[in-house]
């Protein structure tokens, strides 16, 4: 099997795993109880907390678990709109967004909140100038990816960052999910931002999203003690342990594994560029891990399935958006309709190797070759 679906979700590192059955066997008791099995398991999770928060750079008390991104992404923009609609209902966000942070505004456009789209430059960054031009005195909430996940465009956070310092009443949210265990990152002059466990090797389930003190948020999930009151339910300590365990693997020698992954990423460019049929749309300083092509007149998901009967796996958009559509990021890059609806997703990890690499060259130039000469007739 040769898995090139990295950004979707990643393979559990075993030590990961081992950390979530140990802890699930040592500490039976619910976190919440006062007995000693009880007052043992929050101890273990106010342990892995402060570890996550010196990873990141926040307090132990700024984090908030969630099942996930998704559920950060929407605690986050909804808790954010619904705490603070007296100040204002305006916010902004882009059209490249995950369908996470998408609906949820579409859901406040119907809640009767207005959203302003911000324009992309022609490298897919965040026009810093129009930007400006839509805060207003009622914007509440400016919401930005750091790392698109279907193209890998890297939004300048930090410049985003100190642009909405001189609007106090505006709280800045970032969705990190393909950033964070990938590249450094920084919580400067951020609000709100989001990431999942098993983008970097964890378990499935965990997610979390930052809260800096100054900021409140409408709960989505009422009722129950937990780890916060941001977030109702019983702590799941297991995944909690499992992923400040995650977390701190995938930041061991971050920097020597991305430019690993810039190494392969560039091989794969270099190759892909010769077909006539092939656009390559991740920008060059596009986060290496995601490669995003198009192949003019041949379907997405009938390139995937002929790679999956070689046992390769590649993703056709975001796992997460609608199945058989165009690629709204590619479209609103590249203003092509034809590529935005024949776009694939190649993403990688320091764990893809070059002889997987060679392999899925050869598997693709043979399926390049027999589906153009399919549709040629």
């Amino acid at each position: 099997m040769i898995y090139l679906d990295y950004s979707a979700t990643t393979p559990v590192n075993e030590e990961v795993l081992n950390s979530f059955v140990e802890s699930a066997r040592r500490f039976p008791g619910n976190p919440n109880s006062l007995h000693r099995l009880g007052v043992e398991a929050q101890e273990m999770i106010e342990k892995a907390t402060n570890q996550i928060a010196k990873i990141v750079g926040c307090k132990g008390s700024e984090i908030i678990y969630t099942s996930g991104a998704s559920e950060s992404n929407n605690l986050a923009i909804k808790g954010i709109a619904f705490q603070y609609q007296n100040r204002g209902k305006h916010i902004i966000t882009t059209h490249l967004e995950h369908s996470s942070v998408r609906e949820p505004m579409e859901f406040l456009i119907r809640c009767g909140y207005e959203v302003s789209y911000v324009d992309i430059k022609e490298d897919g960054k965040v026009d810093l100038e129009q930007l400006q031009s839509l805060l207003r005195d009622d914007t509440i909430l400016v919401s930005i990816h750091a790392v698109n996940s279907e193209l890998g465009i890297i939004q300048p956070i930090s410049e985003i960052g100190k642009i909405l310092r001189d609007y106090p009443k505006c709280y800045f949210h970032v969705d990190m999910t393909q950033a964070v265990g990938k590249m450094s990152i920084s919580l400067e002059n951020v609000d709100l931002a989001s990431f999942a466990a098993h983008k970097f090797y964890g378990l499935k389930g965990i997610g979390v999203l930052i809260k800096k003190e100054k900021v409140q948020l409408e709960p989505l999930i009422h009722g129950g003690k937990s780890t916060t009151s941001y977030r109702s339910g019983t702590p799941a300590l297991p995944l909690i342990v499992s992923l400040a365990k995650a977390l701190r693997l995938a930041c061991l020698d971050l920097d020597k594994k991305y430019h690993m992954v810039e190494e392969k990423n560039q091989y794969l460019r270099n190759c892909l560029e010769k077909y006539d049929e092939v656009y390559i749309n991740s920008p060059k300083d596009a986060i290496p891990h995601i490669l995003n092509i198009s192949i003019l007149g041949v379907k997405p998901e009938t390139m995937l399935h002929a790679l999956e009967e070689k046992d390769i796996f590649i993703s056709t958009q975001s796992a997460c958006s609608s199945s058989h559509s165009s690629s709204k990021p590619v479209f609103f890059l590249t203003k092509d309709e034809k590529r935005a609806s024949s776009s694939i997703r190649i993403s990688l990890s320091y764990l893809t190797t070059m002889e997987e690499l060679n392999v899925f060259l050869q598997v693709f130039d043979a399926c390049y070759q027999r589906l153009l000469s399919l549709r040629r007739g």
